[in-house]
């Protein structure tokens, strides 16, 4: 199978963005979905329109969106004959409700079961990233540079989401802090381009799902990022089950936050080299 064009999906989820979030944020009401997250207007606009630009360019390619139920989700994810387009239209929506300037718009294609392509976009920031299997990640059209070896686990800045994590650990992150400062954004698809970019050293999040996480977490990879669940398996897998993510980019600061984790070492390390690349 040829590959769409990364840089037409990367012009389809900007445009998206800024013409159907940029305009409603601070300015939409969120309301209450059956899963206790919300949904807003920008929400539905984006993926509607980013759906059908889709379907106008590669009709044979079905689309799998946040917002569409659960047996339709599980309807095409469970058909791996065909390729299919993952998308979520406002990753962080609370942040966009709230007036928060945190949130984005992702964008990834499977094929055979694989994550090849992907584009994660911040709007707020004017900040593209993007990853085409094999090939390596870029920003904003420029390859995404290679970041130098970070310190020890003790002086790095942490990514961490408690909300979702095991009650034990959260507890234990508090009382035995093993990092020197810690933040959580509240977009799952940033938190891994950010990681890729070097601006978080690791990384621990309890459960995301595959739209949250498809995008970002090729950009990450393509970077040479090493990641684990916390019970030492593969972070992505082509189903709908929500994932626990714990990551790091440079190797050693890796093993160093996975073993104050408990991970068992040697069986975790999923990580892709990172591959010289052209501008895109």
């Amino acid at each position: 199978m040829q590959l769409p064009d990364l840089e037409q999906l990367r012009q389809i989820v900007i445009n998206a963005a800024r013409e159907e979030l940029l305009p409603r944020f601070t300015k939409v009401s969120r309301h209450d979905k059956a899963d206790g997250s919300f949904i807003t207007e920008a929400d539905l606009a984006a993926q509607q329109r980013i759906e059908a630009e889709l379907k106008q360019r590669w009709p044979d390619i079905p689309c799998l969106g946040e917002e569409m139920t659960e047996a339709e989700q599980n309807s095409l994810i469970n058909d791996q004959s065909r390729p299919l387009w993952i998308l979520d239209p406002l990753d962080g929506t609370s942040n966009f409700a709230a007036g928060l300037p945190f949130f984005s718009t992702s964008l990834a294609l499977l094929h055979q079961g694989e994550i090849v392509l992907g584009v994660v976009y911040d709007p707020s920031r004017d900040e593209c990233f993007s990853a085409r299997k094999g090939d390596g990640a870029w920003f904003n059209g420029p390859p995404l540079g290679q970041r130098t070896p970070q310190g020890p686990l003790k002086k790095g800045t942490a990514l961490v989401d408690f909300k979702r994590l095991p009650t034990k650990l959260t507890h234990r992150l508090l009382d035995e802090t093993p990092y020197s400062s810690q933040r959580s954004h509240g977009s799952v698809a940033l938190d891994w381009c950010w990681m890729a970019a070097g601006r978080c050293h690791v990384y621990l999040h309890g459960k995301q799902k595959l739209w949250d996480y498809a995008a970002g977490y090729l950009v990450f990879s393509e970077m040479g990022g090493h990641a684990c669940t916390l019970t030492g398996e593969q972070v992505y897998q082509p189903n709908l089950e929500p994932r626990t993510a714990v990551a790091a980019l440079d190797q050693k600061l890796f093993q160093e936050w996975t073993e104050w984790l408990g991970i068992k070492p040697g069986i975790c390390d999923n990580s892709a080299p990172n591959k010289q690349t052209t501008p895109q």
